[in-house]
């Protein structure tokens, strides 16, 4: 029977208690978020919103076609020219996702002879990306510039080195300043995802590049995404010129793509405004993060040490990690349940995200709440 192999993958998947499902939220939800990557929350700002429904009424529902033919607006410009100042980049270019940027940096700059050095905790994104490159992938242990620059000696030719800068699930940080040394060694590019670091790190939040010292330099290229410290949806690719002037000509997920909407730009290009007219909202999602680690472990819960605004909570098992998240959302609080395959080692966690306009009440309550749902 055609598909008759995926029923027996959803058997499989109830076992071992790892089904998923679609939960519809409201718009007026009474839950706590900390569940979102919202890290400013500037999603709902009064501004940002304002940015969405201008660039709508100005620009339409829709991009109307790939950015190559008609799906470049004046406002993708600007916001392109802003994201890269920002952050300290020679330019920039705006993907309709955050995945869309990841898949097209490393696809376009790992052709056929290319070696591209993948971090073993590294997210889907660049995971597929090095699956689509024409390149071959070695895969290395888990944020160790020694074993990129081991795999690296192994290769005669263009090479790249690929990592998040700070790991979604349990929100460590890169060691971007040695890996950027273990490239410089061998002649090899680093291309870093900085999802979860622009808006939170590096000085205004300017991102994990930045405050490693390595914006602006002519070999690394760096992705974001639009969908989180900015509140709105899409990403972009940053780097040289030259680098962004190859994606423009070779990187499919442009090329083959519908351009982002209006009203996703706009809203990120007023929250790119606001982060810069408000840098103290980078150092508060850190200090909530920072804040909600040691309340949660001085309650005996073992949380990971967060380098960024992610903050991960070991569960005992998949099943009691859903049940734990469940829990909490009957006690009014809204967390992450990351479970395997989307955990590399294998471990359950609630993840939980630290956001600046948390109040300390909220983050007590929050605790209270793991705390005394815990398995």
């Amino acid at each position: 029977m055609a598909f008759g192999w995926i029923d027996e993958q959803a058997a499989a998947r109830r076992r071992a208690g790892l089904v998923r499902s679609l939960r519809p939220r409201p718009a007026d939800s009474p839950l706590l978020d900390l569940a979102s990557n919202d890290y400013l929350g500037l999603a709902r700002h009064p501004e940002v919103v304002a940015g969405a429904q201008e660039a709508a009424r100005t620009w339409g529902g829709g991009a109307t076609g790939s950015r190559l033919v008609t799906g470049t607006t004046e406002l993708h410009t600007a916001l392109e020219h802003e994201l890269a100042a920002f952050c300290g980049f020679e330019a920039a270019l705006v993907f309709s996702s955050g995945y869309a940027a990841n898949l097209a940096a490393v696809t376009a700059l790992a052709p056929h002879g290319s070696l591209v050095v993948s971090d073993a905790g590294n997210h889907a994104s660049l995971i597929d990306g090095c699956r689509l490159a024409r390149g071959t992938t070695q895969v290395v242990a888990h944020a160790d510039p020694d074993a990129v620059r081991k795999a690296l000696g192994t290769h005669d030719g263009p090479a790249l080195a690929v990592s998040d800068t700070v790991f979604s699930v349990d929100g460590d940080a890169a060691p971007l300043a040695g890996l950027a040394e273990a490239c410089r060694e061998h002649g090899a590019g680093l291309v870093v995802d900085d999802a979860h670091g622009l808006g939170v790190l590096g000085a205004g939040g300017r991102g994990a590049p930045h405050a490693a010292g390595l914006a602006g330099a002519d070999d690394v290229v760096v992705t974001v995404t639009l969908s989180k410290s900015l509140g709105s949806q899409g990403g972009a690719v940053l780097g040289p010129a030259r680098v962004v002037e190859h994606l423009v000509n070779a990187a499919r997920t442009f090329i083959f793509d519908t351009g982002l909407a209006p009203a996703a730009a706009g809203a990120a290009l007023a929250a790119l405004r606001l982060l810069g007219r408000e840098p103290e909202r980078a150092a508060r999602a850190r200090e909530v993060a920072t804040g909600l680690h040691a309340r949660l472990t001085a309650a005996g819960l073992e949380a990971v040490r967060p380098d960024a605004a992610v903050v991960s909570v070991r569960a005992p098992s998949p099943e009691e990690a859903v049940r734990w998240a469940a829990d909490c959302r009957a006690a009014g609080l809204f967390v992450g349940c990351f479970r395997p395959p989307s955990v590399p080692d294998g471990i359950s966690r609630l993840r939980l995200t630290a956001r600046a306009d948390l109040t300390e009440e909220q983050i007590e309550r929050a605790v209270q709440v793991i705390g005394g749902t815990r398995p």
